[in-house]
């Protein structure tokens, strides 16, 4: 594979007649029948990705819980699901979503700071594996619906080590100023909040310090001092038995050195290997990103005064990351270019925003309307978090597998989405 593909797995990814071919299926036979944009998995990468990941943390015996918000498609969750993955949720509808796609309801963690009642009845009714308590108001909560349900609760409690995970501002997690979880320092309250609590269990800890952080020292330090708050709270009488690592193992979009599964395995063998706790981690991103793209057409290529535009159909309403968190995607046209020459572009889209933007000054092989290019590493908090704003289409998701593709998602026009609607009775005829 071409430098321009470096961030194209070349276990899944090929070029037939000088196209991108995913798992054995041109790009653009897909296309011509789906329309663009959609996204686009592939299966072999998926089972690829956990499989690295699980046989690295099996010698450990730690169980590994998908999160569910990078990419809750039913056939994406249904592949891990298979493979023995558990799931981490953060609502009631994630939890439907994993147990539709397969994955037993002992094997879901329930994480997240504001779990309605009817989230936690769910929760309980449905009998997961845990939920993941996030404050002293939220235990306070679970008793109370536990008890009226005549059940008592299994519950971690998430701490907050204060930690920097050293990323991006809007998915960092582990620090003080952050609304997720138990401030490490107001642990010694446990004792007399347990004590009034009939209806809870507390049975062990989780952390999670953010989301793509590319080094193990963050890790090293937050799952250090929570090996020392497992001994403190065992010293004071509590049953710790579980330790949930939570995930945010980062991945390369674009030259960065990211954790390996190896790395991970021994920073968390040599912080909390020796605790007797059954471990548990929450990737998502590291599983799903490489494994999607998002597969777009160019509408045209517009003269600007300092630089060309290339306009292409997708927008910011189907891959917000860009207008979001400033992030990096490769792009890269289906159709290989056969020599050297290079334009630089800014590659936008068509909603009326200015951050509807997906590269800034990129150099690229000459681009002409009717192209088709895919934005790389894409399959993490895409589709996910794909909207309709600007009245547009939801987006489209497609599974490819061993020379085959089945659409996972339908596109949902503007006319189907009148139908979610309704008019006041009052507006009749006026």
């Amino acid at each position: 594979m071409t430098e321009l593909l470096r961030r194209l797995p070349a276990s899944c990814w090929s070029t037939i007649d000088g196209e991108l071919a995913l798992e054995g299926v041109k790009v653009s036979a897909i296309a011509a029948e789906v329309g663009t944009p959609f996204y686009l998995y592939s299966a072999k990468r998926l089972r690829e990705n956990y499989r690295s990941l699980a046989d690295a943390l099996a010698p450990l015996g730690v169980s590994v819980h998908y999160a569910m918000k990078a990419c809750a498609n039913r056939a994406v969750v249904s592949i891990l699901a298979k493979e023995g993955a558990g799931a981490d949720i953060v609502s009631g509808g994630e939890m439907t979503r994993a147990l539709a796609a397969g994955i037993p309801a002992d094997r879901v963690v329930f994480s997240g700071v504001g779990k309605t009642d009817a989230e936690i009845a769910q929760a309980l009714r449905t009998g997961i594996h845990q939920i993941n308590a996030e404050s002293y108001e939220e235990l306070w909560r679970i008793d109370r619906i536990a008890g009226e349900l005549g059940q008592v609760a299994t519950v971690v409690l998430r701490v907050n080590p204060d930690v920097d995970a050293d990323t991006h501002a809007k998915i960092t997690t582990g620090k003080k100023d952050n609304k997720f979880g138990v401030d490490a320092d107001r642990l010694g309250r446990l004792d007399n909040e347990l004590k009034a609590m009939a209806n809870v269990r507390l049975v062990g800890l989780a952390v999670h310090i953010g989301s793509q952080i590319l080094k193990t020292n963050p890790f090293a330090e937050a799952y250090a001092r929570m090996a020392k708050l497992v001994r403190e709270l065992r010293a004071r009488g509590h049953a710790i038995e579980r330790l949930d690592l939570g995930g945010g193992f980062g991945i390369p979009y674009r030259n960065e050195h990211a954790p390996t599964p190896a790395e991970i395995a021994e920073t968390i063998r040599s912080t909390v290997g020796d605790l007797g706790c059954r471990l548990a981690v929450e990737p998502g991103r590291s599983i799903v990103a490489d494994a999607g793209v998002l597969v777009t057409r160019v509408e045209f290529v517009k003269e600007g005064a300092d630089v060309a535009f290339a306009v292409v159909d997708a927008g910011m309403n189907d891959l917000m990351r860009p207008a979001m968190y400033d992030s990096h995607h490769d792009i890269v046209p289906v159709r290989q270019p056969k020599d050297a020459e290079r334009v630089v572009y800014d590659v936008v889209g068509p909603i009326c925003e200015s951050s509807d933007t997906f590269a800034k000054r990129r150099t690229l092989p000459p681009l002409d309307a009717g192209d088709l290019v895919v934005m790389a590493t894409a399959g993490a908090y895409g589709a996910t978090m794909a909207g309709t704003y600007n009245a547009r289409a939801l987006v489209p998701e497609v599974l490819v597998e061993d020379g085959r593709f089945a659409v996972v998602r339908r596109r949902v026009s503007v006319e189907e989405q009148l139908g979610w609607e309704t008019m006041p009775a009052w507006t009749a005829g006026g």
